[in-house]
């Protein structure tokens, strides 16, 4: 699923190609994607107005369209939103094609897990999902403080808790692990019984990972595109996640890989030991 870096990275390409430009018609390919309202009302209320902004809250990309109405992306496992210049040939699985004064903007998604809505901007945190979301890791709301206070007043394992996008917002399974590896913490240690130095190092590493992530574009380890069609090189500099076998880039030990909270984790048993 694509992350926050993902998600930032697509929002960065689409903004300087999409602002100004204006929708002049809709082919919804595969109803299912259009989440609310039905797919007839969506054409018929997207046509003729004008991207006025893109900006990105968790893992959702929200285009802000003249009028005072938003469209919410939400890409989940393997949803692409790639602008051309011209009507080339669409891929496969493309299930939604926004027509444009200057160019065109598909979406493509080969699980049709992804979902796409159009809301009244005022009622954009009523949205589902939206609504839930904690804060923002980039954002100068993430305050070390709170984060080591809220850590220490959690039961939960670690590497769930950081995969709530309630209690933090972007977050998914590759940045989690890779944060985790950074911070030498355990994916299933207790938050509660992380020392103090441990909750500020993951809290740095949190940052860190995301910032570098987002300076490579994202990870394309599987489906992930930027807004351009292009694939993402943070999987050149992974440390631990799917290496399972290989090399520790820290000392040298075999990565392991166990389930944590039902999900592949990956972590070095030496730099990240249980305790």
């Amino acid at each position: 699923m694509p992350e926050l870096p993902e998600v930032e990275t697509i929002v960065r390409d689409l903004q300087s190609r999409l602002v100004g430009r204006v929708i002049q018609s809709v082919a919804v390919v595969l109803p299912k994607v259009v989440a609310a309202p039905a797919a007839s009302q969506f054409c018929r209320l997207l046509q003729g107005r004008e991207i006025t902004h893109l900006r990105r809250r968790g893992k959702y990309i929200l285009m802000d369209l003249a009028g005072d109405w938003t469209l919410v992306f939400h890409l989940r496992l393997t949803g692409q939103l790639v602008y051309s210049a011209t009507a080339e040939p669409f891929p496969k699985h493309t299930h939604l094609v926004f027509y444009l004064d200057q160019g065109v903007l598909r979406f493509t998604d080969l699980r049709q897990f992804g979902r796409v809505r159009l809301v009244p901007s005022r009622e954009i945190d009523q949205v589902p999902g939206l609504r839930e979301l904690g804060v923002e890791p980039l954002g100068p709301e993430f305050n070390e403080k709170e984060f080591c206070r809220r850590l220490k007043a959690s039961r939960r394992m670690i590497k769930p808790l950081l995969l709530d996008q309630a209690f933090l917002a972007g977050l998914g399974n590759i940045y989690t692990d890779e944060a985790l590896h950074r911070a030498g913490i355990h994916p299933e240690r207790p938050a509660a019984t992380l020392k103090a130095q441990e909750a500020r190092a993951l809290y740095r590493s949190i940052r860190e990972v995301l910032r570098e992530g987002i300076d490579f574009r994202g990870t394309s380890v599987q489906h992930y595109l930027d807004g351009a069609g292009q694939p993402g090189r943070f999987q050149e500099i992974l440390r631990v996640y799917r290496r399972q076998g290989l090399p520790c880039p820290a000392c040298g030990t075999a990565v392991a890989r166990i389930r944590c909270g039902g999900r592949g984790t990956y972590y070095c048993p030496s730099c990240q030991p249980r305790r």
